[in-house]
């Protein structure tokens, strides 16, 4: 059974409009690191808020482990899938550790106390996102990188089952990105969560996604392995941009290049 499933997808934003995506079949299992690319406005970001449950589809339907997502008890889908939005409200006046522990509210009482696993959980995500040092400063005069590793290390407390990230290397300098990835897929491997990465970096995605989707115009062009899909003509028809498809002599990863015209 996939972890997180869409079958049939259509969504849109306000009634009258196009849909932001159309007829999306998607499905990604436990232990599986799914890389979303795509130009800007392809669907990405609405493919993650229906799988999230904060948009509805206006026809199929988004399942996590087999039940759909519109009617399955809001507690239990807090519990089992943490966002990691693109752009994230600061929590202003609140501590680091503050904010990382409201990830931990799907798992607490109406009073909202914490326990020793909360705490423990706290410490673990702010350890994994290299922000032990900044549990006492507040989030909003951090840069635009720290908070998003706030976000991440949030999103960590609370220990999902299925986690979606939408462009979490924004804002990240490269050592912070290259230890996001390796993180993630730590997690997907030991923990098999099931993570669902909307990306811009196609050099990240053949690195580290299990699979890859291409997105364009809101409809899915293919699904795969990066061999399968990560090639010139499928990313010159979603980008419509001429890339240099390579392979790295050092790990045997393919990378990307963007070539000028004429």
């Amino acid at each position: 059974m996939p972890a997180a499933e869409l079958r049939g997808v259509s969504a849109r934003y306000t009634e009258g409009l196009p849909s932001a995506v159309s007829d999306v079949n998607l499905e990604v299992a436990a232990g599986e690191l799914l890389a979303v690319l795509g130009p800007n406005g392809a669907g990405k970001s609405t493919l993650l808020r229906v799988l999230a449950g904060t948009l509805a589809p206006t026809a199929g339907e988004a399942l996590l482990f087999g039940k759909r997502v519109d009617t399955s008890d809001r507690g239990l889908v807090a519990r089992t899938v943490a966002v990691v939005p693109q752009f994230d409200e600061v929590a202003f006046g609140f501590t680091v550790r503050e904010v990382v522990l409201m990830g931990r509210a799907p798992h607490q009482s109406r009073w909202m106390t914490p326990s020793v696993e909360d705490e423990r959980e706290v410490d673990k995500a702010l350890e994994r996102c290299d922000l032990g040092g900044f549990a006492t400063r507040i989030v909003d005069q951090l840069s635009g990188g720290e908070r998003k590793r706030v976000s991440i290390a949030r999103a960590l407390a609370q220990t999902p089952k299925v986690l979606l990230l939408d462009e979490p290397g924004a804002f990240l300098d490269v050592k912070h990105q290259l230890a996001l990835y390796d993180l993630l897929t730590t997690l997907v491997a030991e923990e098999k969560i099931a993570a669902v990465v909307s990306m811009h970096d196609l050099n990240a995605a053949a690195q580290y996604a299990s699979r890859v989707t291409l997105m364009k115009d809101g409809r899915i062009v293919a699904t795969g392995t990066v061999p399968e899909v990560m090639t010139y003509r499928r990313l010159q028809e979603t980008f419509d941009a001429d890339l240099y498809c390579g392979v790295n002599d050092v790990n045997g990863a393919r990378f990307f290049l963007p070539m000028r015209k004429g």
